[in-house]
């Protein structure tokens, strides 16, 4: 992708470095470490049991639920969570400021700010450009606390794209998706979800499966998940009419969908897959709605709630 020398948005919060916020004792990873007081038997004390009551209600005061910080992350473009999350928690560690990965982030947060609102304003809307912060290790987010390990995320709540730019090191070595256009294939399946936060689509979503079994709401999960990818496969249509594609961009994309489906990535990580369980889609699924967004450039084809996914 020739992407140097392009414009760069303004909209990218750089907070790698600053860790996560508030941060809690552990004694392991996903477990906070609770101190044992009491002079007979190693049970708590009364004065230990007070001052975690306190610190409990004192934490959900300020907005962080301790049981999510308990229970570990999830959540991001791979199968194992949600390109678009409600909650999370992590653990965080430092990392370079300003390097070229920044400007590459910058300058692709441009080009999707760019087609997304020359979109909406052919359809008679305005397009509110997102923000997209990197972070490294961990980060709090309206959506709550998210660590590196749940890959790149859309968080509704304060409309903002999340990325631990280590995610594409893990991309090209772990799943075997390298290029620059792999990564803006990331980008740019994270701003899609931000379309359909705008578009009322994520809220409809996040609203109906609070009533849904844990199958119907992996299914409708797998169609929030594939138009992100159809609406990835717009942003590149349009971007590749600006002459800035290189032979072999598409690809890939192509190439990191297929590797980040649900049954690829559950046959590498169990050596078996569970259909039932998918929240993504599969690698043809996906490659599918990514190829169908990029050939037609219309909104309309990327309709994957009344079409056979």
């Amino acid at each position: 992708m020739l992407w140097k020398g392009r414009r760069q948005s303004d909209n990218v919060e750089d907070q790698r470095g600053q860790g996560g916020g508030f941060n809690l004792p552990r004694g392991g990873p996903g477990r906070l470490r609770i101190p044992i007081g009491g002079r007979s038997g190693g049970g708590m004390s009364l004065s230990t049991i007070i001052i975690l009551v306190v610190l409990y209600f004192g934490l959900k005061a300020i907005g962080i639920d301790p049981l999510q910080i308990l229970a570990g992350g999830g959540g991001g473009l791979a199968p194992g969570g949600g390109g678009q999350i409600t909650d999370n928690s992590g653990e965080g560690t430092g990392a370079p400021a300003s390097d070229e990965m920044k400007q590459f982030v910058s300058t692709l947060l441009a080009e999707t700010e760019d087609t997304w609102s020359g979109i909406f304003q052919a359809n008679g809307l305005t397009y509110e450009d997102p923000k997209l912060v990197l972070f490294s290790g961990q980060i709090r987010s309206a959506c709550g606390f998210a660590s590196s390990a749940a890959g790149p995320f859309y968080c509704p709540g304060d409309r903002k794209v999340y990325l631990d730019t280590t995610f594409f090191q893990q991309l090209d070595q772990q799943f075997g998706a390298s290029g620059d256009f792999a990564q803006a294939y990331v980008i740019a399946h994270e701003v899609g979800h931000h379309v359909q936060n705008l578009t009322g689509i994520l809220p409809k979503f996040n609203q109906m499966r609070q009533q849904m079994g844990e199958a119907e709401a992996n299914h409708m999960s797998v169609q929030v998940e594939l138009q992100a990818d159809c609406f990835a496969g717009v942003w590149a249509h349009f971007t590749g009419q600006k002459g800035i594609l290189e032979q072999g961009d598409m690809d890939e994309a192509l190439n990191a969908a297929q590797q980040i489906g649900d049954d690829t990535m559950q046959k590498k990580m169990q050596g078996y897959v569970v259909p039932e369980s998918f929240n993504h889609g599969t690698s043809q699924q996906r490659q599918t709605w990514l190829a169908r967004g990029y050939e037609s450039g219309k909104l309309s084809d990327c309709d994957t709630f009344n079409t056979p996914i």
